[in-house]
């Protein structure tokens, strides 16, 4: 074996196959794929074969897309047979009907079809209960292990180099970075590791030093024998029923999701432990599990109850937490991961491929896959048990239909705030993210029910959230932002990284607090962040909580990649942080300390409030005056309870989350993640403010001031038409943006909208809302208090 490589993949499935072909058509030549026994003897010979295009997440429908393009041009028995996907429910079918909206916004012809229709595609099919469907004619099967082959013969004309039976003992990290593979056939030195390890993945990573969370899930399947003589069936998916189909020659193969899983070789006490020659091997039948699966299928396709069946199939799949890919690099440099495709894994192994090639090469992915990065993962998930129960419950509810606001229930409460009992003790109704217990709103507030929301958006509403809504416009409002991601750069150079890193200029004066986004280097939105400089050499950032593991992530490679010496830090859990906004927040605040509270908006200052030693930022992000108090958290209930009590005789309300992001749509604040992210820009995303061009920062050089397209707030004429993201945005007929958030703002009474487009205040759009195109127009921004004087 070559002793030297500069990248070297482990695993030799569908995934490491992707990633070594596209690696090539980069220009990758120096590239080894190790594999522990022959291709595909890991999970890819036994997958199901499935190829669905359409996913809520934007990213990974474009993603399958690319999959279907390449499958075209492989030899490995791409059949277009298109899918069906059914409605055993009237709630499925609202699903179904936002999903085809989704479609239009990435080309996908998803169409709604009759029951009739249907069945005259799947005759096999009972119809009786059946209340709609939809149908996706480039929606597709192919045959697992012939892709993998094939990709692998396109890997090896490229130069890459397959060693099969080729163990991998151990990984070499030197100072923070890989340098070599350890294998039964010889040492390998190389710069880059790509774990491609599948059900493997979590053994390969620990050789590292790195927690990847992955638990192998056994998933069943059934091989019919022949029971219809039609050339060419599509496949058809019944979530309510939880089982899926596909034509195997003249048989089916037929499998589903069942409500009682089976994690293998994890458990709440102990890592995935796969045994060393488990290799092409499937486990035992477990007939007893699979018949809440065999029931369902009998009432959809009730030949599956006389036919025979070939073979029973259970294979392990490597599932993750939250049923997103493990991508990207690790904390340990050169050390990147492809890993967890919880089971749609041939869906998406083209754009897998793509997406890793472009992030090893080019040092970042060219699309915004933050849902999927590795990094995402707390410090929680070294937790065995934690990531079963949280991996557990994504299996047993894959198919469940997820509304706004639904909350998973694993795993809690795990991270809490100082005022957690209170809230409990006050009504809280709680929400979680990234592991912490959140108030979305409190259960006993008077509103007005006639506010719900039409259709999906009024699901799960509640009349508090604009009951806490006003009470922050005319009052005062107290909200719990302890879960926000806190982040300190302190020591020598924290200065010049940070203003290398961000857009805004941000080592100014003490005390200073500065809204700043961190950009790649194709100027997307990387991070978006408040930077408060509490020293010469010490900054406090806060993000938002679901960012906190990758900024802190993005920050601490940009330090190695410049060479900083500034020490980075996760403070999160040493500091509570309640905000109080609202026009009486001065007047409660003023009754609390003995500090004068002249400082200006974006700014800091160091105050007592009550018996509490705080650290109050002069911020919003709900268009009202007041701030957000910071106290160490052994002090932080007593904070809550000293403010709530002052606030009383005020109208003070506690308020949730969910208010909040009703407070900040009227205000026009973006969200990372949903507005902006790594595929936008500051100038697109109407944040060019934030820019300061006359300094060097990363990014600078690839942002245009004047884009084509800008992030526009649309006003829609139904008020009670919410279009919550992804909805399609129609301007002259055609489709040319899709809604990245929205929702109904209770001070001006209106749907709003936010949108990528190519025009200005004043155009005429529409929205397709749950089927109905509802008009809108463009309207210039924010929609409360543009002058900004409630902030200031």
């Amino acid at each position: 074996m070559s002793d030297s490589a500069r990248i070297v993949i482990i695993g030799g499935g569908v995934g490491g196959a992707s990633v070594a072909y596209h690696l090539t058509r980069l220009g990758e030549r120096d590239v080894v794929l190790l594999e522990r026994d022959e291709l595909t003897s890991g999970s890819t010979f036994h997958s199901a074969g499935l190829v669905g295009q359409l996913r809520s997440d934007p990213t990974l429908t474009r993603m399958n897309q690319y999959s279907v393009e390449l499958y075209r041009t492989l030899d490995a028995g791409w059949t277009e047979c298109g899918g069906i996907k059914l409605a055993s429910t009237p709630e499925r079918m609202a699903e179904i009907r936002r999903q085809i909206g989704w479609a239009r916004t990435f080309g996908l012809p998803l169409e709604e079809i009759s029951v009739a229709e249907a069945v005259d595609l799947f005759p096999l099919m009972d119809p009786a209960g059946v209340v709609g469907a939809a149908y996706l004619p480039t929606d597709g099967q192919i045959d697992p292990s012939m892709l993998c082959y094939a990709l692998a013969t396109r890997a090896r004309e490229g130069g890459v180099r397959v060693r099969t039976r080729t163990r991998v003992l151990g990984i070499d990290v030197e100072r923070g970075r890989v340098t070599g593979v350890r294998t039964d056939q010889g040492d390998i030195a190389c710069e880059v590791v790509v774990n491609c390890g599948g059900m493997f993945a979590a053994e390969i990573g620990r050789m590292a030093g790195v927690r990847i969370p992955i638990v192998p899930m056994s998933h069943q399947y059934v091989v019919t024998d022949a029971c219809h003589d039609h050339p060419v069936l599509p496949t058809l998916r019944d979530p309510d029923l939880l089982v899926y189909y596909r034509q195997e020659v003249r048989g089916l193969v037929m499998g589903g999701y069942e409500r009682t899983c089976a994690p293998w070789t994890a458990s709440e006490t102990s890592y995935d432990a796969v045994p060393a020659g488990f290799n092409g091997k499937l486990l035992p039948e477990d007939w007893p599990r699979f018949e809440e699966i065999s029931a369902n299928s009998r009432i959809r396709v009730p030949a599956t109850a006389d036919v025979g069946i070939r073979k029973l199939i259970n294979g392990p799949e490597a599932f993750t937490p939250d049923n997103e890919f493990c991508l990207g690099e690790t904390e340990v440099g050169g050390f990147f991961v492809a890993a967890g495709f919880c089971a749609h894994g041939i869906a998406g192994a083209g754009g897998i491929g793509k997406v890793m090639a472009e992030w090893i090469v080019e040092g970042e992915p060219g699309m915004d896959v933050h849902h999927m990065d590795v990094r995402r993962f707390g410090r929680r998930y070294r937790s065995p048990s934690y990531t079963v129960k949280r991996s557990v419950e994504n299996y047993e509810t894959y198919y469940d239909i997820r509304y706004p606001g639904h909350e998973r229930a694993a795993g809690r409460p795990l991270r809490v705030s100082p005022a957690y009992a209170w809230h409990a003790a006050h009504g809280a109704v709680f929400g979680e993210k990234a592991g912490w217990e959140r108030v979305n709103h409190y259960s006993a507030a008077p509103a007005d029910e006639d506010e719900r929301p039409r259709g999906w958006a009024g699901r799960l509403w509640s009349p508090a959230v604009g009951a806490e809504h006003r009470a922050t416009r005319t009052a005062a409002g107290l909200f719990d932002e302890s879960s926000f991601a806190k982040i300190e750069v302190t020591g020598p150079g924290a200065a010049d990284l940070l203003e290398w890193v961000c857009d805004n200029r941000v080592a100014r004066q003490v005390g200073a607090v500065t809204y700043t986004q961190a950009l790649n280097r194709r100027g997307g939105i990387e991070c978006d962040f408040t930077v408060t400089r509490r020293g010469e050499q010490e900054f406090l950032i806060v993000t938002g909580t679901a960012s906190g593991s990758r900024d802190l992530a993005w920050l601490r490679r940009q330090a190695a990649l410049t060479g900083s010496a500034a020490r980075i830090a996760d403070v999160t859990g040493q500091y509570a942080c309640f905000a109080l906004w609202g026009p009486k927040a001065r007047d409660i605040l003023s009754g609390l300390t003995p500090d004068p509270l002249d400082f200006p908006f974006m700014s800091a200052r160091e105050l007592t409030v009550g018996d509490v030693p705080a650290l109050a930022l002069r911020v919003t992000f709900v268009g009202e005056a007041g701030w957000e108090l910071y106290c160490s958290s052994e002090y932080g209930r007593a904070l809550w309870e000293t403010l709530w009590r002052a606030g009383e005789p005020h109208g003070l309300a506690a308020g949730g989350y969910r208010a909040i992001d009703s407070l900040r749509l009227e205000k026009g604040y973006r969200v990372w993640g949903a507005d902006i992210g790594p595929e936008t820009t500051p100038y697109e995303a109407g944040l060019g403010f934030c820019v300061k061009p006359g300094k060097d920062f990363l990014g600078r050089d690839a942002l245009d001031p004047d884009p084509a397209r800008r992030l526009r707030c649309l006003v829609l004429s139904d008020p009670r038409a919410v279009a919550l993201g992804n909805e399609p945005v129609r301007v002259d007929g055609q489709v040319v943006a899709r809604v990245t958030s929205g929702g109904y703002g209770y001070t001006v009474k209106e749907s709003i909208a936010y949108a990528y487009l190519p025009v200005g205040p004043g155009a005429a759009v529409e929205v397709e809302v749950e089927g109905e195109w509802v008009p809108g127009v463009v309207v210039r921004e924010p929609r409360y208090d543009p002058a900004g004087s409630r902030v200031r």
